[in-house]
């Protein structure tokens, strides 16, 4: 059997192929009103092609813990029990699709409120749906973004009170998966980073200081996650900083630390913490980040990063790269790939029986 077409079985939820969707921002809710933050038919629609072209594992975007940890006003939130219910249709439909629907709790931290990245993406105030971002220090990502309000320590544990919190209603909204957003320069990747967090109290200076948050939040929601489902952690494994930010060597340090607190897989990205940052792309460029990771720890992981062909996608599973790929624009692309894998790798996946013509 082909490698990307093996089922993968974390705690008690098996996962039926290692084709999944990573979280990726639509900017589609309501900024404000009865329905704000929750899912709406596009959301519907955008999750549901996809388990119908046989994705795996989907990962919805990131969705806030709390209306300031929105990176837009358009944003998902799951602060409110109305948002919750909304959830529970996506969800129905991915189960009965086969595949596992999963979210990513996220706060944006000092990256918050801003305009839809169609627009330019630039920082909005109180005019335009906006706020005051928050961050662990008073220091702006960069020229267009305004300086967040440092955290206080009450403010950081109400925080961490609220991925609890949020947690607890994506379990009642039917997820199967939960995954803590610690990447992409947003709050978690804030405070992991010395690049962006220049803090002298419990949550800033050493390498251990800047990880208590992390782990505050990962104890917090494997708390009220159930013991047979598995949580993820996403990671940002380099700043791609010469000098003065989180590196690999870090995220391998941390991806064992993760592992002991109750992470069942880590989802191995990069960047998006210093804006100052040109990445050198091309296909699978992250992918050795993620295959570190797991050569040198007990951690599994997954890869992404320019993944955009059936070989290149099953040899990064077949050579023990990474248990699983996440494929983000490939999927936005084309929302059947996995049935197109399939054929050309001799592989079984879903197919929907009103697509039986298809086969």
């Amino acid at each position: 059997m082909s490698a990307l077409f093996e089922p993968y079985t974390l705690r008690e939820v098996t996962i039926p192929n290692r084709i999944w969707m990573p979280p990726m921002c639509q900017y589609s809710a309501a900024p404000e009103g009865p329905s704000v933050g929750a899912p709406a038919d596009w959301h519907f629609a955008h999750y549901a092609a996809r388990a119908a072209g046989g994705t795996g594992l989907i990962i919805v975007e990131a969705t806030a813990v709390s209306p300031e940890g929105r990176i837009s006003p358009y944003d998902l939130g799951i602060w409110n029990d109305t948002q919750a219910e909304a959830f529970r249709r996506i969800t129905g439909f991915l189960r009965s699709q086969g595949t596992v629907p999963g979210i990513q709790l996220a706060h944006s931290g000092r990256k918050a409120s801003t305009d839809r990245t169609w627009t330019g993406g630039a920082p909005v105030g109180p005019e335009a749906h906006g706020w005051q971002p928050v961050a662990p220090s008073p220091v702006a990502f960069d020229d267009r973004h305004p300086v967040p309000s440092e955290l206080t320590v009450e403010e950081i544990q109400r925080i961490v009170a609220r991925f609890a919190d949020a947690a607890r209603r994506a379990l009642a909204a039917g997820f199967e998966v939960a995954e803590i957003h610690g990447a992409h320069g947003y709050l978690i990747n804030e405070f992991l980073s010395p690049h962006s967090n220049h803090r002298t109290d419990a949550y800033g200076g050493s390498y251990e200081n800047r990880v208590r948050f992390a782990l505050e939040v990962v104890d917090a929601v494997r708390a009220v996650w159930p013991q047979d489902k598995p949580l993820f952690f996403r990671i940002s494994a380099t700043d791609w900083l010469e000098d003065g930010g989180w590196t690999a060597d870090d995220t391998v340090r941390f991806a064992a630390e993760l592992h002991a607190h109750g992470v069942d897989l880590l989802d191995v990205s990069t960047g998006g913490n210093a804006s100052s940052v040109r990445i050198r792309t091309g296909p699978g460029y992250q992918v050795p980040f993620a295959a570190r990771v797991k050569a040198e720890t007990p951690m599994p992981v997954a890869a992404v990063g320019l993944i955009t062909d059936a070989e290149q996608a099953e040899k990064i599973v077949a050579n023990g790269e990474a248990d699983a790929v996440l494929l983000g624009r490939e999927l936005l692309r084309t929302p059947t790939w996995a049935q197109h894998a399939a054929r050309e790798l001799g592989g079984s996946v879903h197919v929907p029986e009103q697509y039986h013509r298809s086969v």
